[in-house]
């Protein structure tokens, strides 16, 4: 499975942005629960979103909920992320990952996710 991660970019505080994660190759893309990660400059990978298989359930990160959405089209095999209300905070690379996870308590650990892509880069500033 190829994991391409689009649509970051520069933006003001408090404004929007929508990534894209199109996942390509031999893959049944709804059998994978599909996450979004972050990091920081000069800190390590954080959890932010992620979504079941069917997209019925949704988890978030604390810091994230009520600002950002995560949803699917697994017609397109592509797994979204709106962000609203953005904060420098939010500033870092953005991963998205396809994992096996079968427990919605293990959504949010690096280690239930089996591919990666390559991340794209969200600088919220002033």
């Amino acid at each position: 499975v190829q994991l391409q991660a689009s649509g970051g970019g520069l933006v003001q505080i408090g404004g929007s942005l929508r990534l894209s994660c199109a996942a390509s190759g031999r893959t049944r893309f709804s059998s994978y629960v599909m996450g979004w990660f972050r990091q920081a400059p000069g800190k390590e990978r954080e959890f932010v979103a992620a979504i079941s298989r069917g997209g019925v359930v949704t988890y978030y990160t604390d810091s994230v909920k009520g600002r950002f959405t995560i949803n699917r089209d697994n017609a397109k095999n592509t797994v979204y992320l709106q962000m609203n209300s953005l904060k420098p905070e939010d500033t870092g690379v953005y991963y998205c990952g396809a994992g096996s996870a079968e427990r919605l308590d293990d959504y949010y650990r690096q280690s239930s996710y089996d591919y990666w892509g390559q991340g794209t880069l969200v600088t919220v500033s002033s």
